[in-house]
């Protein structure tokens, strides 16, 4: 695995590249905002996974999201950061960050989640059997949506949702392969970011929200709420 960590504080750089060798990850240090960015211009496609510190020199943490999400919406991003704000982890989040955690933090944890991430990102890129057998089959189809997992499509009364990062896309596949089935937040924390999330439930709320922006831009809300317990995917009322 290539990381890029663009981090100003060397000290946590260089503990992290010891911690990451040990995993014989291969990783590209920036230690400030645009140069950060200019590493991942330079080579887009060349990493697994960025880490992002948010207080960055010459360019901040949130404009450097900002701008690797314009040129890729599926790069996995883990926001590192000393603001632990609610607000700030949710702007972090809804910008278009995958995981996002609090300084100080156990190097250990960190590797936990990047593995998470990877290990994710892995298995959905990968074609499934029934895309696999039948060319470039859906596997969730109803009335009016239809999603493919081989090519990380999806699409609302045959309108495709744009711009959808990995985590927002597997939260989606999650919800639409269980139509009408509610999922409490804990649940989709363990089911879509694959390691439990200590309860920071904000999490699932922030992307919902993104989510939920990005199929408005196409067509009537799919992803509904369910108060005090959680999410559901229902297109039914769409019949109406």
């Amino acid at each position: 695995m290539k990381i890029l960590m663009i981090e100003d504080n060397e000290s946590v750089a260089q503990m992290m590249d010891m911690f990451f060798k040990k995993e014989q990850w291969e990783v590209v240090n920036a230690y400030d905002g645009e140069a950060g960015l200019a590493a991942f211009k330079a080579a887009p496609d060349a990493f697994d996974i960025i880490t992002l510190d948010l207080n960055l020199p010459k360019m901040d943490g949130m404009q450097v999201a900002q701008e690797i999400r314009k040129l890729s919406a599926t790069v996995p991003l883990v926001m590192l950061t000393a603001r632990d704000s609610e607000s700030d982890q949710v702007l972090g989040l809804e910008l278009g960050a995958d995981d996002y955690v609090t300084k100080p933090f156990s190097p250990i944890t960190l590797v936990a989640r990047i593995k998470a991430l990877h290990r994710r990102a892995e298995v959905d890129s990968g074609p499934s059997p029934e895309a696999s057998a039948a060319g470039d089959a859906f596997d969730v189809v109803t009335a009016h949506f239809k999603l493919s997992t081989k090519t990380r499509e999806a699409y609302l009364d045959d309108q495709p949702i744009a711009g959808l990062t990995p985590k927002e896309f597997d939260l989606l596949h999650t919800l639409a392969k269980n139509p009408k089935q509610v999922f409490s937040r804990e649940q989709l924390l363990q089911l879509v970011w694959d390691y439990e999330y200590y309860g920071d439930e904000r999490t699932v709320d922030a992307h919902i929200k993104k989510l939920r922006q990005k199929i408005e831009k196409v067509g009537p809300q799919i992803i509904q709420t369910v108060w005090g317990v959680g999410y559901k995917f229902d297109d039914s009322a769409l019949d109406a």
